[in-house]
């Protein structure tokens, strides 16, 4: 597992780098023939703990409803690296690589919450979207603000391995 740092905000707040989701648990219908969890099932997962990062960014559901305005996954990648089944409690580690006025970069790894092995990964682009346009629009300034500290206390945290990996055939030699 990587180094944690943590750095504080204007507004006194603390920001652990990675961001650490809740330990979670393996649902038994996530389980395939294979007898190891399914690959859609890892984005649940991935997808679980960036609901509780995006609630310490401030733009989770309460968010949505006074602001309507949300945030919409624009690509992702995961790679699968190790199986996880039955009775394995995960945790996800969350950087937020970058931030523009628009958009969030963020890696996540999953790991086994009691082991600490590396599970999966996943690189996502992230839209700030007005739900009422259903366009891509700017974060308020408030929420910039926390963005970017989060950010800024992310940027100490070493750097995980895979980001920026892409897809391709091995090369032949």
């Amino acid at each position: 597992m990587g180094t944690m740092t943590t750095q504080s905000g204007s507004d006194g707040a603390r920001y652990p780098a990675p961001f650490l989701s809740s330990v979670m648990q393996i649902e038994p219908q996530w389980i395939d023939y294979n007898g190891h969890l399914n690959m859609a099932y890892y984005n649940v997962m991935f997808d679980r703990a960036i609901d509780e990062l995006w609630l310490v960014l401030g733009i989770g559901p309460a968010y949505k409803k006074s602001r309507n305005s949300s945030t919409f996954t624009a690509e992702c990648h995961v790679r699968y690296l190790r199986e996880i089944h039955l009775g394995d409690p995960v945790q996800v580690s969350i950087y937020l690589l970058a931030a523009d006025e628009k958009r969030l970069h963020t890696f996540e790894e999953l790991r086994h919450a009691r082991e600490g092995w590396l599970s999966a990964t996943s690189e996502n682009m992230t839209m700030h979207v007005d739900m009422g346009l259903r366009k891509t629009a700017p974060f308020p300034p408030d929420v910039r603000a926390t963005i970017d500290a989060v950010a800024r206390a992310h940027a100490l945290a070493p750097r995980p391995e895979g980001i920026g990996r892409s897809i391709a055939m091995p090369s032949k030699k």
